[in-house]
């Protein structure tokens, strides 16, 4: 398959609100040829990055817009614009190629008018971009909603934050230290050719300076390394693991932070990951093999204590909670096309209830640890001030360290270009159980 048309396949799924491009790209990816599976890849991607700017410079040069049954042409569109306004393709290979796609989608109809618009995006490109930049919102290529609240609760740093949201994401390794120290292995990555190093806040985080194919790092097969961004690596320390503790990883897919749990104490008396469908755990057991590690995997819905736990309280319990990911929007760049406002309260009442419903399997003495990608203070500082205010055997612990921000209740990261993901950490101490009522 031609990557510019799997790229647009796999958008218009998207810009129709169906899927995800982690979802819908893969199956058509195994339809390209190998050698142009990054194309295909960073066209996909790409193009959801700069969506916002590049929608609209459709919406100038159009007379009208594009009937919902013509998504796979605007996505093409939008395709083909990307690559005029955002990468080092030629202008005639962009256009020619992209329009040649419209035989394949068989709207012969549309072909002309396609290469119309991008032949007159060629020729106005700079005025185009000068007229985008004008507009604050479109200059940061974000949605309109989420530029005003990100500049609302981080006037400080929304324009960071957007800057590192359209930034490529670097690629973060976290080595597995039962089986070697990050030293010895910084030292065999140069050895081989591969230049890297150290993350600033990880003990076990190592930055590649530049992206790879994972299986062809030495050991990566046997399980001495593994991907992971450097924010995701804090959990483990965070939780003051120790031997012998019985501990919960609630939504665990895809497993990293359960496996990175084991490998950082391997005397834990076991883990138990829960996720909501078996079909998310299918990665963590993969991960778990591949590192050979074991713990127990449960489908459950967390808040349905009577269908997964055994009333066996936890002495630990990392809560990486299902959020909104923008603080992840680098790496998920379509985040910008399918999460709306409405979308924060009902994510933060999910949270809300899955920490009252967690917090009953706790034991006095205990930590949870909140966690999510997020950079919305709804789901982070305030879900957790309200928590404490309901909750009157919970304590908040201070979270020490030179990495975020300081917030009211916990620690936000924001993503950072060349550096670790938007993350949001608090952590909490079981100091009494719940009066009977």
């Amino acid at each position: 398959m031609n990557p510019r048309l799997a790229a647009a396949r796999a958008l218009a799924v998207v810009l129709n609100g169906k899927a995800s491009l982690g979802s819908s790209l893969p199956p058509l990816l195994d339809k390209v040829e190998q050698r142009d599976r990054g194309l295909a890849q960073d066209l996909a991607f790409g193009t959801a990055r700069w969506q916002p700017r590049l929608a609209l410079i459709a919406e100038k040069l159009l007379q009208k817009p594009f009937k919902a049954v013509d998504r796979d042409v605007e996505a093409l569109l939008l395709i083909g614009l990307y690559q005029l306004f955002y990468t080092r393709i030629p202008a005639h290979a962009a256009i020619g190629e992209t329009v040649a796609c419209v035989d394949k989608l068989k709207k012969p109809s549309l072909k002309g008018l396609l290469n119309a618009v991008l032949r007159n995006a060629q020729r106005e490109h700079e005025s185009l971009l000068a007229e985008l930049d004008r507009d604050p919102v479109l200059h940061t290529a974000h949605p309109r909603w989420l530029q005003k609240a990100l500049k609302a609760q981080w006037p400080e740093h929304w324009e960071a934050i957007c800057v590192a949201n359209n930034a490529h994401p670097p690629l973060i390794l976290r080595v597995n230290r039962r089986l070697g120290s990050r030293d010895d292995y910084l030292a065999e990555l140069h050895r081989v050719g591969f230049e890297a190093e150290p993350c600033t806040f990880s003990r076990d985080g190592i930055r590649l300076l530049q992206a790879c194919d994972v299986t062809t790092l030495p050991g990566f097969a046997e399980g001495r390394v593994s991907v992971q961004d450097e924010a995701a690596q804090l959990a483990a320390e965070l939780l003051d693991l120790a031997p012998g503790q019985h501990v919960l990883d609630a939504c665990a897919a895809p497993g990293g932070k359960t496996c990175h749990l084991l490998e950082a104490e391997p005397s834990l008396a076991g883990v138990v990951a829960v996720d909501l469908e078996e079909k998310r755990l299918v990665r963590v057991r993969e991960n778990l093999k591949r590192l050979g590690l074991e713990a127990e995997l449960i489908a459950a819905d967390g808040r349905d204590l009577a269908a997964w736990w055994d009333g066996k309280p936890f002495q630990r319990i990392l809560l990486d909670a299902p959020c909104s990911a923008t603080g992840v929007i680098r790496r998920h760049p379509d985040i910008k096309l399918t999460r709306q406002a409405d979308d924060i309260p009902a994510l933060a009442k999910l949270q809300g209830e899955l920490l009252d419903s967690l917090w009953q399997t706790l034991e006095v003495g205990g930590i949870l640890l909140y966690a999510t990608c997020s950079v919305m203070p709804a789901e982070n500082s305030e879900n957790i001030a309200a928590f404490l205010a309901r909750t009157p055997g919970a304590r908040e612990l201070d979270i020490a360290g030179a990495f975020g921000h300081k917030t009211a209740h916990g620690r936000q990261l924001f993503p950072q270009v060349d550096g670790h993901d938007g993350f949001y950490y608090a952590k909490l101490m079981k100091i009494a159980a719940a009066p009977r009522g």
